[in-house]
């Protein structure tokens, strides 16, 4: 059985991902920090078998020892990689900017992501026509006012995704970027630090993306022929045409 490692599996894209790649018979390694909507999903996804671990993917020992700790027959059979652990934190001038903000989403956003692909790399190799699919977003792709240090980690996403395509062609290793625009799910909600109400207007006065419709994209990248690589796909709500533009009824 072939199996999908997913990071920042306990909601969200994540979560989704998860049931969709379920869906086409993947056996799934779920990792996350909140082990309790881990074990939660872990009861709902019951098709194929589903590993999980809890992790933060900004610390490189707990990346490397959940990795050489999967049991033989996952890391012998692990063909995807779904670097989805990502935030947002605050929004605004960068010079009313927290120092501890920027670092909880460069770590996250970039450093995870490093972590993670330099331990599963080595796994994905044993299978030409494996996968990375790095969730990247709009914001790595244009700025806009407020995101500053989120669009850099964003557009550091992307770089790395054009990077890794070269470090594994010879493997003939795929690796995709997708780029979501709005999305309703827990981004807005962490990004505003809890505040519900700002978080939930974020997406008056149109229809946002689900993450469902993400989990679509991804499974339409995986099930493309040996032959087709899905380099990038920028994905936003019918009433968004930018970072920063929406029609809004």
């Amino acid at each position: 059985m072939k199996y999908a490692i997913i990071t920042g599996a306990s909601s969200g894209f994540g979560a989704a991902i998860a049931q969709e790649l379920q869906g086409l018979g993947y056996g799934l390694v779920l990792l996350a920090r909140r082990i309790d909507r881990l074990e939660t999903l872990q009861k709902k996804l019951n098709q194929t078998p589903v590993y999980i671990a809890k992790l933060d993917v900004c610390q490189e020992d707990q990346v490397r020892e959940v990795v050489s700790n999967l049991p033989s027959d996952i890391a012998k059979n692990c063909f995807v990689l779904i670097n989805n652990a990502g935030l947002a934190v605050g929004r605004g001038p960068l010079d009313t900017g927290l120092s501890d903000d920027w670092n909880r989403m460069l770590d996250t956003n970039v450093k995870g992501l490093l972590y993670m692909s330099h331990a599963v790399i080595p796994l994905l190799k044993k299978h030409p026509f494996s996968h990375i699919i790095n969730i990247s977003s709009i914001a790595g792709k244009e700025v806009y006012a407020g995101g500053n240090v989120y669009c850099a980690s964003k557009h550091a996403v992307d770089a790395l995704s054009k990077a890794l395509r070269i470090d594994l062609l010879a493997r003939q290793i795929k690796v995709s970027n997708i780029a979501p625009g709005a999305a309703e799910t827990e981004f807005s909600l962490v990004r505003f630090k809890g505040d519900e109400q700002t978080a939930a207007s974020v997406y008056d006065g149109y229809e946002a993306l689900q993450a469902s419709d993400i989990a679509q994209t991804v499974a339409f990248i995986v099930t493309r022929p040996n032959h087709v690589s899905i380099a990038d796909i920028t994905i936003m709500p019918t009433a968004q045409a930018n970072g920063s533009l929406f029609h809004k009824q």
